[in-house]
C-alpha cells in the first residue's frame, strides 16, 4: 500500500505542479494508478461513465443557476443599496460604519454562492468608500477578506453543493445547516470590530452625520430588491415550495428582473453573465469529473480504507482528528484553492471524520469553514487577489489585516467541534417539523 501512496503523491504532484488543468491532473493521476496497480481494469470505460454521473447529476442542475445568478447580480447596483440601505442604522453602533462589510456580505452571501463574486461586489464600494471616510484602512481591508468567505457557508452556496453531490448527503439539508454557523460567524466578526473600535476610537474614522427615524426607515427602501431575491430563493427552499434547483430558477429571474428595473443590465449584459458562467461550470463540471474518477480508482485500490485504519490505530480522540485536520487543510490552502482541496481529499478525510463520530452534515460545514480559510490563505488565497486588486495594496499588508479574522474562524472550527449541536439545531428542528 506503500507504493501506491507514494505513486499517488507524486503523480498528483507532477502534473499539478506542472500547470496542467486541475481535472485533467486528477484524470491524469488516476489512469496512471490503474496502469500501475490494476493495468487491466479499463480505464476508458471507467472515466465515461464518471464523466456521464456528473453531466446527468439532477443536484448538479442547480449550480450553474446559482453561478448565473451571481453573475446577473455583479452587473447590477446591488453593492450601493447595501451601503445607502444600512448606513442610517449604523450611526450609534460601536465601530459605526465598519459592520458594514461584514452585513453586506452577510446578506449578498444569502444570494450568491461564491466568495469571491461576494468580496468583490460588496468591497468595490464599501472599501472605497470606507477608507475615504477615514476608517482604518487594515481594518476595512481585513474585515471585507473575512467577511467576504460566508459567500460559501450561508446558503446558497456552491462549494455545499458539490459536496452534497459528492458525498451523497441532503444539499437542502447542508443549505439549512449552514445558516446558523454563517450567523455566528458574522456575529462574531461584527463583535471583534465593535471591541477594537471601543478600545480604538480612532480606527473608525468621524461620526456620520444624524438621521431621523423616518430617513432611517426611507433608506430601507434601498434593501428592497435584495429582500426580494432572498424571500425568493431561501423562503422558497426553507417553505418547503421549491427545491434548490426551482429555488435557482426564481433567484435567476428575479435577479433579472432586479438588473431591468435599475436599468443597469441589457441583453448584452445577460448574454455576458450566461458567457461567463458557462465557463465556470465548465470548468466546475472537468474538476468534477476529475475528481470522481479519482475516487472511484483510489477507492478500488483500498487506498481509503488503509488510510482510515492506520489513523485509527494512533488512538487520536475526535477533538485531536479535528485539530490535525484543520492544520492539513490549511497548510493545502497555501498551494491550492479551495474547490480543489475539496474534491482531492474528500474520499480520504469523510470516511476519517464518520469514524470519529461526526456525521456527514457537520463535516460538510467543517469543509466549507476550513476552505474559506483557504481563501484567505497566502499565496494563492483568491479573497486576497481580489482585496489587492480593489485596493491596491500589496498582499503582505492585506496578510496581516487578515489575520485577526482568520483565528476567528481557527477558534469557531474548534467551537463547532465542541458543539456539534451548533450545526445540527436547525436541521433538526426543520426535520420535526
Amino acid at each position: 500500500m506503500g507504493k501506491i501512496v507514494t505513486s499517488l503523491l507524486g503523480l498528483m504532484t507532477l502534473l499539478l505542479g506542472s500547470g496542467l488543468w486541475i481535472g485533467l491532473g486528477l484524470i491524469g493521476t488516476g489512469v496512471g494508478l490503474l496502469y500501475l496497480f490494476r493495468p487491466n481494469m479499463p480505464a476508458v470505460k471507467l472515466l465515461a461513465q464518471q464523466a456521464y454521473n456528473v453531466v446527468v447529476s439532477p443536484e448538479l442542475l442547480a449550480l450553474p443557476l446559482f453561478i448565473l445568478m451571481a453573475e446577473i447580480l455583479f452587473r447590477t447596483r446591488i453593492s450601493e443599496a447595501l451601503f445607502t440601505g444600512l448606513a442610517p442604522w449604523l450611526r450609534r453602533v460601536p465601530g459605526r460604519l465598519s459592520h458594514l462589510t461584514v452585513m453586506g456580505c452577510t446578506m449578498f452571501a444569502s444570494v450568491c454562492g461564491s466568495s469571491a463574486a461576494t468580496t468583490a461586489t460588496v468591497g468595490r464600494i464599501t472599501a472605497k468608500e470606507l477608507i475615504d471616510r477615514g476608517y482604518n484602512r487594515d481594518l476595512v481591508t481585513g474585515s471585507l477578506a473575512g467577511a467576504g468567505t460566508l459567500g460559501f457557508l450561508i446558503p446558497p452556496s456552491t462549494i455545499m453543493i458539490i459536496y452534497g453531490v459528492m458525498a451523497e448527503e441532503s444539499i437542502l439539508k447542508l443549505f439549512i445547516a449552514g445558516i446558523v454557523p454563517g450567523a455566528l460567524l458574522a456575529a462574531s466578526y461584527m463583535g471583534y470590530l465593535a471591541i477594537r473600535a471601543w478600545l480604538n476610537p480612532s480606527l473608525v474614522g468621524e461620526t456620520p452625520p444624524a438621521t431621523s427615524f423616518r430617513e432611517k426607515m426611507i433608506a430601507l427602501k434601498d434593501l428592497g430588491p435584495l429582500l426580494l431575491l432572498i424571500g425568493g430563493v431561501i423562503g422558497s427552499m426553507y417553505g418547503g415550495f421549491a427545491s434548490p434547483t426551482e429555488a435557482a430558477t426564481v433567484g435567476v429571474l428575479v435577479s433579472m428582473g432586479i438588473g431591468f428595473a435599475q436599468r443597469t443590465l441589457t441583453i448584452g449584459g445577460v448574454i455576458a453573465a450566461a458567457r461567463q458562467a458557462a465557463e465556470s461550470c465548465a470548468m466546475i463540471g472537468l474538476i468534477m469529473m476529475g475528481a470522481m474518477f479519482l475516487s472511484t480508482v483510489i477507492g478500488y485500490l483500498g487506498l481509503p480504507r488503509y488510510i482510515a485504519s492506520e489513523i485509527q490505530s494512533w488512538g487520536m480522540s475526535p477533538m485531536m482528528l479535528i485539530v490535525v485536520l484543520l492544520i492539513f487543510y490549511v497548510l493545502l490552502g497555501t498551494v491550492m484553492e479551495g474547490l480543489g482541496i475539496i474534491v482531492m481529499t474528500l474520499p480520504i478525510t469523510l470516511p476519517l471524520a464518520m469514524a470519529a463520530g461526526y456525521d456527514k452534515v457537520w463535516f460538510g460545514i467543517f469543509l466549507v469553514i476550513v476552505v474559506e480559510m483557504a481563501q484567505i490563505t497566502p499565496p494563492v488565497g483568491f479573497n486576497l487577489t481580489v482585496i489587492q486588486r480593489l485596493t491596491g495594496d500589496s498582499m503582505g499588508r492585506i496578510t496581516r489585516a487578515t489575520l485577526p479574522f482568520f483565528l476567528i474562524m481557527s477558534a469557531f472550527v474548534l467551537l463547532i467541534a465542541l458543539f456539534p449541536g451548533i450545526i445540527s439545531f436547525l436541521p433538526e428542528l426543520m426535520r420535526g417539523k
